[in-house]
């Protein structure tokens, strides 16, 4: 992936979770498949139950991926929150948006941390808050991943197993139907 592209991505992240913390919503996490160096799309998690339901939808994250025959993935979420919907503990900082860059051959973890300062007199309301991003640690390749970040990077790379003419065109539907958002470049529009 060139830097340009990186560095729209990491932007695009950026914004996203502004405007959910400013709307008083978690911030979900979000994968970004590319092949040939081309954004595929994006696919956001779908609303989950804590626990193993969280654990397996951020798995399935990787459906998309793997049905594109993706070469790289960046994968994005936010510390706590997947922390808490998954039962695990914290780790690295938090509040912190995370996103890693991953290929078959390895990945490098980049964390993003942030504050929200209040705004006004409200300041247990997500929505007063303003998000101030904090200098960011240097990147790290190989870094500790989460075990359902892990099992959706690992299976990105995987290839889907499905017999069907349009392996991409149905598993972009069953997603849909799963309550994943997905929104696909016009290029691999099925």
């Amino acid at each position: 992936m060139d830097t340009q592209t990186w560095d729209a991505l990491v932007a695009s992240m950026k914004n996203a979770y502004t405007a959910d913390l400013a709307r008083g919503a978690a911030p979900r996490p979000v994968i970004m498949p590319l092949v040939r160096g081309e954004l595929v799309g994006l696919v956001r998690l779908r609303p989950t139950e804590g626990g193993q339901d969280a654990m397996s939808a951020i798995v399935e994250l990787s459906n998309v991926a793997s049905a594109a025959g993706a070469d790289e993935v960046v994968l994005a979420w936010e510390t706590g929150e997947v922390a808490t919907s998954c039962g695990l503990a914290a780790t690295g900082p938090t509040p912190c948006l995370n996103l890693v860059h991953a290929t078959g051959d390895g990945h490098v973890l980049h964390r993003l941390p942030y504050a929200l300062d209040p705004l006004d007199a409200a300041p247990d309301d997500p929505a007063a808050a303003g998000l101030r991003w904090l200098p960011a640690p240097e990147p790290q390749p190989g870094g500790e991943l989460v075990p359902p970040i892990r099992a959706a990077v690992d299976y990105s790379f995987t290839p889907l197993e499905l017999d069907h003419p349009s392996p991409f065109g149905v598993t972009v539907l069953l997603m849909e139907d799963d309550g994943y958002t997905v929104h696909l470049t016009d290029t691999f529009a099925p």
